[in-house]
């Protein structure tokens, strides 16, 4: 797998099995790449080698395939590490991904905030970016203020200003959101955070796939994503908290691994990293999460980047021939998801008849219905690209749309 000199896009598609596949007779098209990514056969195979050849628990054990493991294991979370340019190992917290880490951190400032206390989200979260703060402000008492949205699917920096005060404690934004695929300026909320003296958690999910993100750089005080969208497994993802921060959160979960003594009268939990990782992990995942990684920067993630965006580029030309079809979500910023509707057609009736041509879309409201209700809508077709898609794809998806408006109209 060399692909620094050039972007062979012929070589990267054969590394991926299932998009040999025929769907409904027609060669499978995936563009649901928002909800999940493919994967590749060197990933693939690293699970199946885990189990053929060293599955033991970790950390645990004096035999030889126990520390094969672990040192496995340990090795996926330096690849993590340097590949977000993270000072320290044990900043690393593996999690079953974006979802636990979000519930991690909002259990952990549970007993941290108090009814004068606020905390920030943005109009344009995942639900899994929603709810959680909301479980936890009907504990405290702590007031949840919203950074609303334009009509671009952008958020308004000018509110952000006006709600942010020295009451903010917390602010949670997406990187990239997944139903309209706007990039939000997370610096410049970050910068403006920190002078009030508020904690910042950025969800990094969408985002990862698409660019190399370096939290030195960026400064953020937690960062969350999910292995499954970046070309590695479902289950295993990675929460990156600065040491202060991690050092004061009270640990998610008890039992195996998270303690350093135990007795019936009292428990001490372990050091960082381990006293958020309760229980056997993902050990299979943790590994093959650190293969996708070597596998997207063999790749390089300045091609992934311009080819995509080409890609994105081309089917947004492409969607906008076709007549009375409404994008949501027209950022200046944005990376490959196109959102759209056809006017008086239902998504779900769209997404139903491009499966029968073999292409896979995503209707509905994509866990993010403030976004849908903001634009009045009950949902939409989401069109989510990837590096291993082709121009001549979108070709079959702009003809397979005519033909379903026409037999839907």
């Amino acid at each position: 797998m060399i692909y620094k000199m050039s972007f062979d896009i012929n070589k990267i598609r054969s590394d991926f099995p299932i998009l040999k596949r025929k769907i409904n007779g027609s060669n499978f098209i995936y563009f649901d790449n928002a909800a999940t990514s493919q994967k590749p056969n060197i990933v693939i195979d690293s699970i199946s080698d885990y189990y053929k050849n060293y599955n033991s628990n970790i950390h645990r054990g004096v035999h030889t395939i126990s520390q094969e493991a672990t040192d496995a294991y340990e090795n996926a979370r330096a690849k993590i590490q340097k590949h977000f340019n993270i000072r320290n190992s044990h900043e690393i917290i593996f999690t079953s991904g974006t979802t636990h880490s979000i519930n991690l951190v909002a259990n952990g400032f549970q007993d941290l905030l108090s009814d004068k206390d606020e905390i920030i989200i943005s109009g344009l979260e995942h639900h899994s970016n929603i709810v959680p703060w909301q479980m936890m402000t009907e504990k405290n008492g702590a007031k949840i203020k919203i950074i609303p949205i334009n009509e671009n699917g952008e958020l308004n920096m000018k509110a952000y200003d006006n709600i942010l005060n020295s009451k903010t404690k917390l602010v949670f934004v997406n990187h990239v959101s997944n139903a309209l695929g706007t990039v939000n300026p997370i610096k410049t909320i970050i910068e403006k955070a920190h002078k009030v003296n508020a904690a910042v958690l950025i969800d990094g999910a969408q985002a990862s796939a698409h660019f190399k993100t370096d939290l030195q750089e960026l400064d953020a005080d937690f960062y969350t994503t999910s292995a499954h969208k970046l070309c590695g497994p479902t289950g295993i993802g990675m929460l990156f908290g600065k040491e202060k921060w991690l050092k004061k959160l009270p640990p998610y979960q008890g039992g195996g691994e998270m303690i350093s003594d135990v007795t019936f009268e009292k428990t001490t939990y372990a050091e960082l990293p381990h006293k958020f990782e309760a229980g056997t992990p993902n050990v299979s995942g943790a590994i093959a999460f650190g293969i996708a990684l070597d596998y997207l920067n063999e790749i390089g993630f300045k091609n992934i980047y311009n080819y995509e965006s080409s890609l994105l580029q081309y089917t947004t030309e492409k969607l906008k021939l076709i007549p009375n079809l409404k994008i949501y979500g027209e950022s200046k910023d944005k990376t490959c998801v196109i959102s759209f509707n056809i006017d008086g057609i239902h998504a779900y009736d769209i997404g139903a008849l491009l499966d029968k041509f073999g292409i896979a879309v995503r209707t509905g409201q994509h866990c993010a219905q403030p976004i849908m209700d903001h634009f009045g809508i009950s949902g939409t077709v989401r069109v989510s690209l990837s590096f291993y898609n082709t121009k001549k794809e979108i070709d079959v998806l702009y003809n397979s749309l005519k033909q379903a408006i026409s037999m839907l109209s």
